[in-house]
């Protein structure tokens, strides 16, 4: 049986409308800036963290807004010193998966990494990660306009 892929939810106080814009072109707001926003299917999009040498690419594969957002991973160079080499591209073929819901004082966001399972060995620091920028930066984003976003 395999284990369950990292999948949180939040409510932020913005309408949907405004939480899919922040997972597709807005996401230098909360995560970090991309090559160029995930705005059509097909778009691809290289999230890079500096200093400029580990770096996912995440395709828009599915979008239909305002209530869901699909990024499927085609690209992946995870630098984790110390670590071994298939560490790299454990993200390569997950997908990031976003349900966004409207809810009575603005909206439910439910988001899974499909593939990133505690059977990797990035897993504690990607959940981690995941944790600081969506249960952290895209919630802070959404409620005050003002995210933590990766500075590099």
């Amino acid at each position: 049986m395999t284990a369950p892929s990292y999948t949180k939810s939040i409510y932020v106080q913005a309408a949907p409308s405004i939480v899919f814009k922040a997972v597709t072109e807005g996401v230098a707001h909360w995560w970090t800036r991309p090559d160029q926003p995930l705005t059509n299917i097909g778009d691809r999009a290289k999230f890079t963290f500096p200093p400029g040498v580990s770096y996912w690419t995440f395709e828009l594969t599915s979008a239909e807004e305002p209530g869901q957002v699909e990024w499927t991973c085609v690209d992946a160079l995870h630098i984790h010193e110390g670590q071994p080499k298939e560490i790299e591209t454990e993200w390569l073929n997950t997908k990031v998966l976003w349900k966004i819901t409207e809810e009575e004082r603005g909206s439910k966001i439910e988001m899974q990494h499909q593939g990133l399972t505690q059977e990797l060995l990035c897993y504690d620091v990607c959940e981690a990660g995941w944790d600081m920028f969506f249960l952290g930066s895209l919630k802070q984003y959404l409620d005050t306009g003002q995210g933590a976003p990766h500075q590099g």
